[in-house]
């Protein structure tokens, strides 16, 4: 037999060392982190080339760096025009970006390990576990590859849809792009749009309204939700996760459109030049972006400050664990809300759908709202300082931290003006606000290592 047949380990290449090194030595959030860190600078290295920009000249590592982190973290804030300042090459790089980011990278690479033959082994299904949310560590393989078809088929229904409605406009090639990238945009609640206005002009627009409007709440949703409705198709065999995501994000949703449609019909610089018809898609538009999507059809900055603080709200609670948006979650809000109903009734066991809730996902329900507003808070102050804010402007500074942790990417207008110190923590808050909830949910998810200690029970008084 030749002596080369079988390399010895030292004589194994550097990357495959690297890799295996990687693989036994760093723990699931550890290698998320690492991961989406990585993708960010070959994203931003890709974008700061001059290809990338429309005139030729590179826009600068620290504008290319904020884009990146806000492709790869679905968000949406744009401290340059992505349809002017940007070529197509620059573009679709953006576009890759967001779909990687929104699906996940370890879905992709599941993908990429069957179609090579590739076993996946557990710690990678462990990855996969986190990046889903999935309470299960079975079944992981399979539902990535659902995931993947999911994104495939709504995506491209509504790239067919919005094609066929932009062609007469824009052309046949044009409108299959624009159509493609803003399909990924929303399906992904990244908010990129290739329009200076976001989709300020579609304002009265029902096909593209409506059709933007289902990606957002699909993809917010979540797969683990979407795959529980395909295969059960029954209100009473749904998960209670998925009852819990699917009522509070129809509330939410509701209370929002009446709230922005009731409110801002008295303000004559947002809704004074629309009619009935147009207020309503406008009101439904602006009450489902917050969830962590970012596209706007009416100017943000104009609105009321009670219809602003709303939307802050919409954006602090986001999306559905285990969807594309971001946010503390609709299902830690639920917890909490029926914890303190509970509380209020004397105490005694929290439930839901004859089902019970654990203390142990109160708590952690507990911790995710306190970190994610303590984060916010802190974010606020320092961009206070950084921007020089006049007390007049606090609420778009208190907007704008908000939309940056909880991966919307709205905006009253502060990002395009951000100081350099501004952009290094928006972008900074960005790729928290994305990482923080999945880290956060690992650690609290780890055994828990049982004091061997008792102490006696003693009470602190509340209120």
């Amino acid at each position: 037999m030749n002596a080369h047949s079988h390399p010895k380990k030292n004589e194994q290449p550097w990357l495959e060392r690297f890799i295996n090194h990687l693989k036994n030595n760093i723990s699931p959030p550890q290698l998320i982190t690492v991961v989406f860190f990585g993708l960010i600078w070959i994203g931003a290295i890709l974008l700061s080339m001059p290809f990338s920009s429309s005139d030729g000249h590179s826009i600068g590592l620290l504008n290319a760096l904020f884009t990146s982190v806000s492709a790869v973290c679905v968000n949406g804030l744009t401290v340059l025009d992505t349809g002017t300042d940007f070529s197509v090459v620059g573009q679709i790089i953006i576009m890759v970006l967001i779909q990687v980011g929104g699906i996940g990278f370890m879905t992709l690479g599941v993908m990429v390990a069957i179609l090579l033959g590739k076993k996946i082994g557990l710690k990678q299904r462990l990855i996969i576990q986190q990046t889903t949310q999935s309470t299960s560590a079975q079944g992981l393989v399979k539902l990535s590859l659902y995931m993947v078809l999911i994104v495939f088929v709504f995506e491209s229904i509504a790239t067919l849809i919005l094609t066929l409605h932009w062609q007469s406009e824009l052309g046949l090639g044009k409108a299959a792009y624009y159509a493609l990238f803003h399909s990924v945009s929303a399906f992904n609640n990244a908010g990129f749009s290739l329009w200076s206005d976001s989709l300020m002009q579609f304002v009265g627009d029902p096909i593209v309204n409506l059709t933007l409007i289902l990606l957002f709440i699909v993809g917010g949703l979540g797969y683990i939700v979407i795959l529980d409705v395909l295969r059960k198709r029954s209100w009473r065999k749904l998960s209670l996760h998925s009852k819990v995501v699917l009522i509070s994000s129809g509330v939410l949703i509701l209370a929002g459109f009446l709230l922005i449609f009731l409110l801002e019909s008295w303000n004559s610089a947002t809704f004074g030049s629309l009619n009935t018809g147009e207020r309503l898609l406008a009101s439904l538009m602006q009450s489902t972006t917050p969830r962590s999507v970012g596209f706007n059809t009416i100017n943000i900055g104009s609105m009321l400050a009670v219809s602003q603080f709303i939307l802050i709200i919409l954006m602090f609670i986001g999306a559905g664990s285990g969807g594309t948006g971001g946010g503390i979650k609709t299902n830690t809000l639920v917890i909490l809300i029926l914890s303190t109903i509970q509380t209020f009734r004397g105490g005694g066991q929290i439930h839901a759908f004859e089902r019970k809730i654990s203390q142990d996902s109160v708590m952690r329900a507990l911790a995710v709202v306190m970190t994610a507003l303590a984060f916010v808070l802190t974010v606020t102050l320092i961009l206070t300082v950084t921007e020089d804010v006049a007390k007049d402007n606090f609420l778009a500074v208190l907007f704008e931290a908000t939309s940056a942790f909880s991966t919307t990417g709205l905006s009253m207008g502060l990002t395009g003006e951000l100081t350099t110190a501004g952009k290094i923590v928006v972008t900074i808050t960005m790729f928290l606000g994305r990482l923080g909830p999945l880290t956060l949910a690992y650690a609290l998810a780890q055994k828990k290592q049982s004091s061997k200690i008792g102490y006696p029970e003693d009470h602190i008084l509340v209120g």
